[in-house]
């Protein structure tokens, strides 16, 4: 009795050793039914590529004592694998002889497709065979199942999705940023990231033009930045930045990706404003160009303010100013106090003098940049009016008015002067005239 428990003890472990081993054989290679046997024994290419058609080499082999027929493979692709439209992912074999050697048997090709966004992984993938074995009415149809595992290589790229500034002033220090996105789906390590501006405007300081990044993964972003300046030389315009970018794959190879960007260099610019001269109410202003780039169609304006009123036109249009020009404006320009009309004579002339010399006189700029846009550019400026310039005029007027009389005084007096004068002569020749005749009188007498 015991040595019967024993041995059914040792059989039924053997059995179960047996089975364990037989799983563990077709988990690792092979799913085999009862005579036939299914196995994959080619990929191409070896890792598949998303985006990219994969083909599968599957070898079927009898190895049972009966013959088989109507032997059915079929290929269930799941994600992220897909049928390629005219591709028959379902093959057949008619018949196959029992005991089979290991090059004989038949041989099935299946090709699909892997999705274009498909990470990098490990995947699986069923193949159903359905066939019968036997003769006759006494013929069975079996079905067994088959799991392959395929690894995916995921997709390696990536891309300069963006650049921080279009516009590069001249002669400025800017920071110039690129942000570097991978857009595949596998990791990227080991990039380098170089730009070059082929004309020679847009020039690196304080570093070079090449920036390394040692990892990124699938769907991050990394910003890279660079500190720039455009050659105070340059015409403003559009340049063209050619990028390169350089990483390694899955398989360590390097990969080199070529874009390009355009950067706008020049921008707006800056005006210095002085007070000039002033003559009888008409101020001139010196407007000079002190930036780094042209202005065209240059108009000063004096808008409307307290403290000073414009006669005539506000605005002169003075042209384009090149970087370092200037030119002069001049405006007919007087107190508000000279128009209230509430005080006259020297009192309120100084009056508006003085509330012009105390309040800056404010000038606006608007110009044309480089790039088309109207830019407006408000500035003030300190009117130095002397009182004896706005009166001046006027003492003058009333000065004259002086002159003139005592000119027709000096006139009047000069002219009875000389009606006196002659009134004296007159006399005087009467009376010598009035002489000689007594004169002769007398002479006559003694005769």
């Amino acid at each position: 009795m015991k040595k019967f428990s024993l041995l059914t003890i040792f059989l039924l472990f053997s059995a179960f050793v047996c089975l364990g081993a037989g799983t563990v054989l077709g988990s690792n290679e092979y799913i085999t039914s009862s005579s036939l046997q299914v196995s994959l024994t080619n990929q191409n290419p070896d890792t598949a590529r998303p985006g990219e058609p994969v083909e599968l080499t599957v070898s079927v082999q009898n190895v049972g004592n009966d013959d088989v027929k109507d032997i059915s493979v079929k290929v269930n692709p799941e994600y992220p694998f897909s049928a390629i439209s005219g591709e028959s992912l379902e093959k057949s074999i008619s018949y196959l002889n029992a005991r089979q050697d290991d090059d004989e048997g038949g041989v099935l090709k299946f090709k699909f497709l892997t999705d274009s966004n498909a990470s990098a992984g490990t995947y699986n993938l069923d193949i159903v065979t359905t066939y019968k074995a036997g003769s006759g009415s006494s013929a069975t149809t079996y079905t067994t199942t088959k799991t392959i595992y395929l690894d995916v290589r995921g997709k390696e790229y990536a891309q300069i999705v963006t650049i921080d500034k279009a516009n590069i002033d001249i002669a400025k220090e800017e920071t110039l940023e690129f942000i570097v996105t991978n857009t595949g789906t596998s990791p990227l390590k080991n990039m380098v990231v170089s730009w070059k501006d082929p004309k020679g405007v847009i020039l690196p300081v304080y570093s070079d033009n090449t920036k390394y990044i040692k990892y990124l993964d699938a769907g991050e972003s990394v910003t890279i930045t660079y500190s720039v300046m455009a050659d105070v030389n340059a015409d403003p315009g559009l340049y063209t930045l050619d990028i390169t970018l350089t990483l390694e794959d899955y398989d360590s190879n390097e990969q080199t990706i070529n874009t390009t960007a355009g950067v706008f260099v020049g921008g707006e610019t800056d005006f210095d404003v002085s007070f000039s001269e002033s003559d009888a109410g008409e101020i001139s202003l010196s407007v000079a160009n002190v930036g780094n780039n042209i202005a065209y169609s240059v108009k000063v304006s004096i808008p409307d303010q307290d403290g000073y009123r414009v006669s005539g036109s506000s605005s002169t249009i003075v042209g384009n100013l090149e970087k370092g020009d200037y030119t002069i404006a001049s405006f007919d320009v007087t107190g508000a106090q000279d128009t209230a009309g509430t005080k006259e004579g020297s009192e309120g002339e100084n009056m508006s003098s003085a509330v012009m010399g105390s309040n800056p006189l404010k000038v606006q700029i608007e110009y044309t940049d480089a790039k088309g846009e109207r830019i407006t550019v408000d500035k003030e400026v300190k009117i130095n009016m002397i009182s004896g310039n706005v009166t001046g005029a006027r003492n003058s007027g009333k000065s004259s008015v002086i002159s003139s009389s005592l000119f027709y005084i000096v006139v009047v007096l000069l002219a009875g002067g000389l009606f006196v004068y002659r009134k004296k002569v007159q006399e005087k020749v009467q009376e010598r005239k009035e002489k000689k005749s007594g004169n002769k009188k007398s002479g006559d007498q003694q005769a």
